[in-house]
């Protein structure tokens, strides 16, 4: 399950932050990684747990520290590992959501295959939510496209100075 953490990690973030100058790649990819790393186990592990997100985003923090470009295309994922756990429901296995506090994580199933198919309309949804995304930040526009890729900017700014 990809599309629903893609649609509701990128639309959550611009409706939140509203800041022209994030870049969303990072945090794509962060919206889906617990899961890429968690699946092929089978079972919610580490990937899962809060105090790995809010490690790797003290950590972009700390290493950042001053400098603003690198901070900015790094904070992305970290955020969308908070996000894919808010998306996911993992605050409802405390055992894996708190772990290390929690001890062992158990066989706790990875969220995404326990839904079963209930997945299919979430990724429905967000089908839906990248479709709304593709068109409210005119990606049609080959420029605009350009512009994500290489700078991970939506809507009508340009790119940072570095």
């Amino acid at each position: 399950m990809f599309l629903w953490f893609l649609g509701t990690s990128l639309l959550t973030v611009f409706f939140v932050f509203t800041d022209p100058r994030f870049d969303y790649r990072l945090l794509l990819v962060g919206s889906v990684l617990p899961d890429l790393i968690d699946v092929p186990f089978g079972q919610a592990r580490w990937a899962h747990s809060l105090t790995v997100a809010v490690g790797a985003l003290a950590l972009v923090m700390l290493a950042t520290a001053g400098r603003k470009p690198i901070r900015r295309l790094l904070l992305g994922l970290p955020i969308g590992m908070l996000l894919h756990l808010v998306w996911d429901g993992a605050f409802a296995s405390t055992r894996v959501f708190w772990w290390p506090f929690s001890g062992s994580w158990g066989d706790v199933r990875v969220m995404s295959l326990d839904r079963g198919w209930l997945n299919v309309p979430m990724e429905i949804a967000g089908a839906v939510m990248l479709w709304y995304s593709w068109g409210r930040f005119g990606l049609s526009d080959a420029e605009r496209r350009r512009r994500f890729v290489r700078h991970g900017l939506l809507g009508d700014t340009r790119p940072p100075v570095v």
